[in-house]
């Protein structure tokens, strides 16, 4: 079973958008995703769906596929990164 590192992911879009000196609030009126989720997405608290995730690599100038990198493989007990 494939899952995403939702921390990993929270950290890649905050990374990118301090890379782009831009707050929170900025990026919350320019998408439309109120301040406090964006805060939830960026320290890993939620999984953003993909519509969401989109939405984020649009404003942020972000490879969508630099996410799927994300991805890890579950199996039995143990973990692998791909």
């Amino acid at each position: 079973m494939k899952i995403m590192d939702k921390k990993l992911i929270g950290k890649i879009i905050q990374s990118q958008r301090k890379s782009k000196k831009l707050r929170q609030y900025e990026v919350s009126e320019k998408t439309g995703l109120s301040r406090n989720y964006i805060s939830d997405i960026e320290n890993g608290r939620y999984m953003p769906s993909v519509e969401t995730l989109s939405k984020l690599a649009n404003f942020l100038d972000l490879d969508l596929n630099l996410i799927k990198m994300t991805e890890i493989h579950v199996t039995d007990n143990s973990i692998c990164r791909e």
